[in-house]
């Protein structure tokens, strides 16, 4: 389906009785916005470190996994059309934040272009799935589904191991780079969820869809900061 057919096509949450509260609908556009808006500039951002891989072997595999991220940008944006939206639109308003994102974080090499990729996706994956347990179960399952990873786990943690036996200095460096990723990512993650107030009420929902308390909420990011030490252990780097 093309962007042109948006007015045209019936729309996804025909039948969905979720879809008839206007902030929820409103909700899920700004998450899949976020969401689509999130893959392909990780996209972009990964076909640009695949020119600091070393050698084509790992060009190649680095471009594998901007071409996952293309794939998943994909799935997103057919359902904002399915939903009657113009997606680039829904995606525009996130793209700042992103592209600052990513101008903060660029990284310096090949490795830490690896790190940055292993752990932002690991943690961008873990809160989505946070969220979408207070989706209705069609949303639920896009989410997983874009959501499921770029397929490069062991390709990254062998290389970075690699790197750290060949040279032990490595590690620390890198090290430090994964606690300041996972720094600048929380902080664009709390930053969106605020500035964003019916994205926000998909967490903390209303009278006749329950969210998250405040203290639910401290216990999720508590989650997702041991599963990036967990991730960080992966790869030998300490968190």
């Amino acid at each position: 389906m093309s962007d042109a057919d948006a007015n045209t096509a019936p729309t996804a949450a025909a039948g969905n009785p979720a879809f008839d509260d206007p902030a929820y609908r409103t909700g899920i556009i700004e998450l899949l916005g976020l969401l689509a808006s999130g893959e392909i500039i990780a996209c972009e951002r990964l076909a640009e470190d695949a020119k600091m891989a070393p050698d084509l072997r790992t060009k190649v595999e680095v471009a594998a996994m901007a071409t996952s991220e293309f794939g998943h940008f994909i799935q997103l944006r057919d359902r904002l059309v399915e939903l009657g939206e113009e997606p680039y639109a829904r995606m525009t308003p996130f793209a700042a934040t992103f592209e600052a994102f990513h101008a903060k974080t660029r990284p310096a090499d090949y490795l830490e272009g690896l790190v940055k990729a292993f752990v932002f996706d690991g943690l961008a994956a873990d809160f989505y799935r946070e969220i979408a347990a207070y989706l209705d179960t069609d949303t639920r399952q896009l989410v997983l589904d874009t959501m499921s990873g770029t397929g490069s786990s062991e390709f990254v943690i062998d290389e970075v191991r690699g790197a750290i036996e060949t040279d032990p200095k490595v590690g620390g460096r890198l090290a430090l780079w994964g606690r300041r990723l996972m720094g600048e990512a929380l902080s664009q993650a709390q930053m969106v969820v605020a500035e964003r107030d019916d994205l926000s009420a998909l967490l903390v929902g209303g009278v006749d869809s329950p969210g998250m308390d405040l203290a639910a909420i401290g216990r999720m990011f508590t989650r997702l900061t041991d599963a990036h030490a967990a991730r960080m252990d992966r790869l030998g780097l300490a968190s």
